[in-house]
């Protein structure tokens, strides 16, 4: 037991007597490591995240709502320029929306440019769809609307 001790002891003042030197290795190491990143990053530039500029067509199309709802005139150019831009706000600003992003979904729906989901496997029944007449819900939905509605008939 005490040789156990003895070689345990050993060791762990051979850890002790080390320790500093690997710390002081390693510190070096980490610091080397933090200048070069240090350098690194502040020679990073800003990447720019999201969608930079609208595709030509996209534009084009755009454009051709825009002339045919009369807040363009001439040709379609498939540039996003200065007259298309101006069309657009003008085209929010009397739809009461911001006009400082371009173009808003809003604005884009109400030219007839939005989604198309008529086509949709569920498109029957969603919110694109038209809704039914009145004369058209069954009796019976038409009485489990009035019962959670709370009006009585």
């Amino acid at each position: 037991m005490l040789l156990l001790r003895a070689s345990l002891a050993s060791i762990l003042a051979a850890a002790i007597s080390f320790a500093p030197a690997f710390a002081a290795s390693t510190a070096h190491k980490s610091t080397a490591s933090s200048h070069s990143h240090t350098r690194k990053s502040s020679k990073k530039q800003h990447k720019s995240h999201g969608q930079q500029a609208i595709d030509p067509a996209r534009v084009t199309e755009i454009q051709h709502a825009l002339i045919r709802e009369h807040y363009m005139t001439g040709e379609p150019n498939g540039k996003w320029d200065a007259t298309t831009t101006a069309a657009m706000q003008k085209f929010q600003a009397d739809q009461g929306w911001q006009t400082k992003l371009m173009p808003d979904s809003r604005a884009l729906k109400k030219l007839g440019l939005g989604p198309d989901y008529s086509g949709a496997i569920n498109a029957g029944g969603s919110s694109s769809a038209e809704p039914q007449t009145a004369s058209k819900i069954p009796p019976t939905q038409e009485a489990g609307f009035a019962a959670a509605s709370g009006v009585n008939r």
